[in-house]
C-alpha cells in the first residue's frame, strides 16, 4: 500500500495499494442495461500430476552428471523441450498452478457476472469483471476518464500544489510512497512507514548503469508517447525532462540490499520535524490529501535520501513536475482505458523490458484485475469449491512436523551459544501458522462497484483499500489478517507477527499430493515450509523476536558468527552470472537464499524422522533421498525469457530459479552422498566450505 499511484500501474501487475476518498456503501447497478454476460466459459480446472509417484521422470536429463548441474540432471529434458508461451515472460511449475489458479477463478468470476452466484460479494465481483470485459464502452470513452484527474494537474499553480496533488488518493503520482502497517518495534500498533519512491522503470539500476542505455531511452519514447496521448505540451521535451528528473531521483534511492535492513530503515520522526529535516516539499499538504493530516509520528525508511529528494523536488521547474504526474497518471491508469493505452504500456513494459511477446487476452487481465480489487471475495469462493477440510488437516500436520525437525535443529546449532539458542527456540515456539484461508473474511459492503464504469471501479477499489487502513490507525493490529489471497500461488512469512502463511492454492501438485510418494511432498511442500520458517531466523527475521517485535536477542559473541556464515553464502551465489555480465546480488538475495538452505535441510530432516527408523523404500531405482532431491528440483523448474532474467537480477530478492536449485544443494551434504558427488564435479564444495548456518 503506497500513495504513489504506481498502485494502479501495480493493481496491474499484482499489488492493491493506496487511495483514500470515501466510497459508496454498496454495488451499484448502471442507468443503461450493461452489456449481456456469456455463459462461463469451458476450462480446466483439474490439478496437474507428475509421474506414477509425484516426479515427472521425462523431464530428466540423464546426459547430464548430477555434480555437474544438478538442476539440468532433474529438468534438462523438460527445459529444452518446453516452450514459454507468447503472453508470459516465464513459464515452470508455479507458472502452471498460477495458470491452475486463474482457470479457477475465472470459472468463478465467470459465474458471478453470468448471475449464477447471488451474494452480495458475488455480485461486486461480477460486475467488476463485466466491466473490465466491456471493451466496446472502455473504446468509446477513450482517455474521457483521465480528464478529471488530468485537469488536477493542469490546475496547479504552486510547489504546495504539487505536494498536495501527489498526496491525493487514486491514479496521482508520488514521489514519496506511504503504507500503514504493523509497528516494527511496537507490532501491536500501527504506525505510518514512508520511503523514496517516484522511479518509473524496475530499478535505479536501469537509470545509471551502462548495460541499461537501450532500456533507458526506450523509456523516454514511451513517457513521450503517452504525454503525447493526452495531449501534452511540446511531449518529447518533457518527457526528456521526466527522465532526467527520474534519473537524479535515482541517484539518491538507495540500493535495494541496503533497504532490506530492518534496523536501517527503521528512523521514527516527528511529523513536524520533516520539514526541518528534508526541506524543499510540502510533507503537510501532502500529509493532508493522504487524509493522515493529524499525524504526529512517521517512521522513514530510506532516511538519509529524504533531504536529496526535497533537494532535487525544489530544483525541479514545476512544468518538469507536472509533466511527470501527467505522465504517470496516464501510466498507471492505462490498463483501464483504450486499446492504444493498454497498447503502449505492454510494448515497454511487457514487451520491451521483459521481452514477453503477446499480451495476455483480455479475459486473463480482467481475471486478474478482480482478483486484485476484490481477492478475498472472489477467494471466499475459491475455497468453498477447490479447498477441503481434509487437504487442511494434512498440511496443519505437515507443518508441524516440520516445526519439530526446526526445534531440533536449533537445539544442536553448534556455533550459537546457549543464551542465543533459548532464545531463537522460544520464537520458534511462538510462530503462528496459517494455512489455506482467514480466519475472518474482508468486508467489502463499502465498496461500490459498478458494470459500466471500469476505471471508476480502479480508483474506487484502490479508495477502500487505503481508507481501510487509514480507519484502523488507531486500533489493535488485527493479527487475523492475511496479506495473500487463498488463490496465491505462493507462501509468505510476516517478521512483525511471527507467522508463516500458506494460500490454498499452493497446496497442490508438485508441492503438495496426498497420493505422492512421501519423499517428492518433503522435497516440494516440506521445503517451502522450511523455507518460510526459516525466514524466521535469516539475516532480516533474526532481528525479531518471538513477539514480532525488532530487537536485538542475540548475544554479542554469536551476531559476528551468523555474518560470518551469511557473508560465504553471499559471495557463493554473487559468483553466479545467469546471463552474460550480469550476476545474482548475493546482498540482495540473502534472505531468500538462506531460506532455501534452510528449508531444504529441516524438510529433510523431517522426511527422516517420518520413517521411524525403517529404510525408505527404492522406487524406480531411486532411494528416499535421490527422491527428495529431485522432488525439490522439481518445484523449481522454470524458463526465463533473457530481458525478465535480467530485470530480477537487480530488482528480485529470489535468485532465479536454477540457482535455488544448485546454490543450495552444493551445500548439504546429504546430497553428496545420495548422488555420490566427488571432488572435481563442478557443484562440488569441500566440506569445511559449505556454508552451515541452521
Amino acid at each position: 500500500m503506497n500513495t504513489s499511484p504506481l498502485w494502479l500501474a501495480a493493481l496491474a501487475a499484482g499489488a492493491l495499494v493506496c487511495a483514500a476518498e470515501p466510497a459508496a456503501a454498496q454495488s451499484n447497478s448502471p442507468a443503461a442495461p450493461a452489456p449481456a454476460a456469456s455463459a462461463p466459459a469451458a476450462v480446466d480446472v483439474t490439478a496437474p500430476k507428475y509421474g506414477a509417484w509425484g516426479y515427472d521422470e521425462s523431464g530428466r536429463d540423464l546426459s547430464a552428471s548430477p555434480g555437474a548441474d544438478f538442476f539440468r540432471y532433474a529438468n534438462g529434458a523438460w527445459y529444452d523441450q518446453q516452450v514459454i508461451p507468447a503472453d508470459r515472460t516465464r513459464f515452470g511449475n508455479f507458472d502452471k498452478l498460477v495458470v491452475l489458479s486463474e482457470s479457477r477463478t475465472r470459472l468463478i468470476i465467470e459465474q458471478a457476472a453470468a448471475g449464477q452466484l447471488t451474494d452480495p460479494d458475488a455480485m461486486r465481483v461480477g460486475d467488476a469483471y463485466k466491466a473490465f470485459m466491456d471493451e466496446a464502452r472502455v473504446e468509446r470513452l477513450g482517455a474521457q476518464p483521465l480528464a478529471p484527474d488530468l485537469g488536477v494537474i493542469r490546475g496547479e499553480r504552486t510547489r504546495k500544489d504539487i505536494a498536495a496533488v501527489m498526496g491525493r488518493v487514486g491514479f496521482q503520482s508520488a514521489i514519496f510512497d506511504m503504507s500503514i502497517d504493523a509497528d516494527a518495534k511496537d507490532p501491536n500498533r500501527y504506525t505510518v512507514n514512508i520511503d523514496v519512491g517516484g522511479l518509473g522503470l524496475p530499478d535505479r539500476d536501469y537509470y545509471l548503469k551502462p548495460e541499461f542505455a537501450d532500456k533507458k531511452k526506450d523509456y523516454q519514447a514511451y513517457v513521450a508517447g503517452l504525454l503525447k496521448e493526452i495531449g501534452w505540451t511540446d511531449p518529447d521535451a518533457a518527457a526528456k525532462a521526466v527522465v532526467e528528473f527520474e534519473t537524479r531521483l535515482a541517484e539518491a534511492t538507495w540500493p535495494r540490499e541496503d533497504e532490506r535492513d530492518p534496523l536501517k530503515t527503521y528512523n521514527p520522526m516527528a511529523v513536524s520535524d520533516l520539514a526541518t529535516y528534508a526541506p524543499g516539499f510540502d510533507f503537510k499538504a501532502f500529509l493532508a490529501s493522504a487524509e493522515l493530516g493529524s499525524l504526529n509520528r512517521i517512521v522513514l525508511n530510506a532516511n538519509t535520501a529524504f533531504p536529496k529528494f526535497t533537494a532535487i523536488y525544489a530544483a525541479t521547474p514545476a512544468e518538469t513536475l507536472k509533466a511527470w504526474q501527467a505522465f504517470h497518471l496516464a501510466d498507471s491508469a492505462a490498463p483501464y482505458l483504450s486499446d492504444r493505452f493498454v497498447q503502449a504500456r505492454f510494448a515497454f513494459r511487457n514487451h520491451d523490458l521483459a521481452g514477453q511477446p503477446e499480451i495476455q487476452p483480455r479475459w486473463k487481465r480482467g481475471v486478474g484485475f478482480v482478483n486484485r480489487a476484490l481477492g478475498e471475495a472472489v477467494g471466499r469462493l475459491y475455497v468453498a469449491q477447490y479447498f477441503t477440510p481434509d487437504a487442511k488437516a494434512k498440511m496443519d500436520a505437515l507443518v508441524g512436523h516440520l516445526k519439530e525437525a526446526l526445534n531440533a535443529r536449533l537445539e544442536r546449532v553448534d556455533w550459537m551459544s546457549a543464551e542465543t539458542r533459548a532464545k531463537a527456540v522460544e520464537k520458534l515456539s511462538k510462530f503462528t501458522v496459517k494455512v489455506g484461508y482467514p480466519a475472518e473474511w474482508r468486508d467489502y459492503s463499502a465498496l461500490a462497484v459498478r458494470p459500466d464504469d471500469l476505471y471508476g471501479d480502479a480508483e474506487r477499489a484502490a479508495i477502500f483499500e487505503w481508507e481501510r487502513h487509514v480507519k484502523r490507525m488507531n486500533r489493535p493490529v488485527d493479527k487475523l489478517e492475511w496479506g495473500m489471497t487463498p488463490q496465491t500461488v505462493n507462501a509468505y512469512y510476516n517478521a512483525s507477527n511471527n507467522e508463516i502463511v500458506f494460500p490454498a492454492a499452493i497446496l497442490s501438485p508438485p508441492f503438495f499430493d496426498p497420493d505422492a510418494d512421501p519423499a517428492i511432498n518433503y522435497g516440494g511442500i516440506g521445503a517451502v515450509i522450511g523455507h518460510e520458517m526459516t525466514h524466521g531466523f535469516d539475516d532480516e527475521g533474526r532481528k525479531f523476536d518471538g513477539e514480532g517485535r525488532l530487537a536485538d536477542w542475540w548475544s554479542a559473541e554469536d551476531a559476528p558468527k551468523f555474518q560470518a556464515r551469511t557473508d560465504r553464502l553471499g559471495a557463493q551465489y554473487s559468483s553466479f552470472e545467469p546471463v552474460p555480465g550480469a550476476h545474482i546480488k548475493g546482498a540482495l538475495t540473502m534472505g531468500e537464499n538462506i531460506a532455501d538452505l534452510g528449508g531444504i535441510l529441516v524438510a529433510l530432516d523431517a522426511y527422516h524422522a517420518s520413517l521411524h527408523g525403517q529404510p525408505a523404500p527404492v522406487i524406480d531405482g531411486l532411494t528416499g533421498d535421490q527422491r527428495f532431491f529431485l522432488g525439490f528440483a522439481q518445484i523449481w523448474r522454470e524458463k526465463m525469457r533473457d530481458d525478465a532474467l535480467r530485470e530480477d537480477l537487480v530488482s528480485d530478492p529470489h535468485s532465479p530459479s536454477h540457482y535455488r536449485v544448485v546454490g543450495t544443494l552444493r551445500n548439504v551434504d546429504a546430497w553428496y552422498a545420495a548422488f555420490d558427488v566427488k571432488p572435481g564435479d563442478p557443484m562440488y564444495v569441500a566440506p569445511d566450505q559449505r556454508v552451515r548456518i541452521w
